[in-house]
């Protein structure tokens, strides 16, 4: 049979997930595709992938087409450090201000609008941009970030430009005390039904992946700096800070994340959360 279609996110945020697959082979095994969350969302709920990342926001819009894979998810109990938003001015203030989202954000975007309505009780006026922060700046008070631009702005053009940083993970944790899921890993409910064991196989090389990762971080961040503008300290900090699990209390997460924003973003009221049970 063709090996299973596999979305691969090109931020730093999901090295470690893939890490391994290199090191024990697995990744021969897998027809990876690599792209933007967003366009990978796309391609998971179209039916060009058959397993892979997928929003958080848009596992909730078809979750009735899902299954996800339990344990493994990119989010954080507490700061996040690549959600961010970025503004001039004080976060209370920017009601009727424009604030710039970026393209590739969704579930980051519904997560900072979430936070500035009930929070600061502001309604700033939206509007979609690329995630460049520059072009933001000027076309706006504020914007959201996220990935390897997020990591840049808050570490360097934020503090040059004397802006104010919401990091997204550590509002939600303050507001709710719970952890923020921000992307889970999903198999097609059709290509489940129809590969069961392989789905399984798959599962267990993104867990040991992880695990690799996550037990040689300093090399993984090591490696990851020769080709990025961030140093191997912050990197190994980075991915020491982000949550690659997906335990009882980050679905305690997600179903609080999912009762707030269903109205908005288009989702079941109580969306179905499923977990793949492989077969003993």
């Amino acid at each position: 049979m063709d090996r299973p279609r596999v979305g691969h996110i090109q931020f730093l945020n999901c090295v470690p997930i893939y890490w391994g697959l290199v090191r024990s082979g697995a990744l021969l095994d897998l027809d990876l595709v690599k792209d933007t969350p967003e366009r990978l969302s796309g391609q998971l709920v179209a039916g060009d992938l058959d397993i892979g990342p997928i929003s958080l926001v848009e596992y909730l819009r078809n979750c009735a087409d899902l299954v996800v894979l339990p344990d493994v998810a990119v989010g954080s109990d507490g700061p996040v450090m690549s959600c961010n938003l970025v503004s001039q001015l004080p976060f209370g203030d920017l009601g009727g201000e424009r604030v710039a989202l970026g393209s590739t954000s969704r579930t980051t975007v519904e997560l900072a609008r979430l936070v500035l309505r009930e929070r600061y009780d502001a309604a700033p006026d939206y509007f979609t941009c690329p995630p460049d922060l520059g072009e933001m700046m000027r076309e706006a008070s504020a914007g959201v970030l996220i990935g390897d631009a997020a990591l840049r702005a808050s570490l360097y053009d934020a503090p040059r430009l004397g802006l104010r940083v919401l990091d997204l993970g550590e509002a939600w944790k303050d507001w709710t005390g719970l952890p923020m899921v921000f992307a889970v890993w999903a198999v097609r409910r059709d290509f489940l039904a129809a590969n069961p064991a392989l789905t399984a196989e798959v599962h267990t090389a993104f867990l040991h992946s992880r695990d690799l990762a996550m037990a040689e971080v300093d090399k993984v961040a090591a490696h990851a700096a020769r080709w990025e503008s961030f140093d191997a300290p912050m990197l190994e900090k980075y991915f020491t800070t982000l949550d690659f699990s997906l335990g009882a209390r980050q679905l305690d997460g997600i179903r609080e994340f999912a009762r707030r924003v269903a109205a908005q973003i288009g989702a079941p009221a109580h969306a179905l959360i499923e977990l793949f049970a492989p077969a003993a």
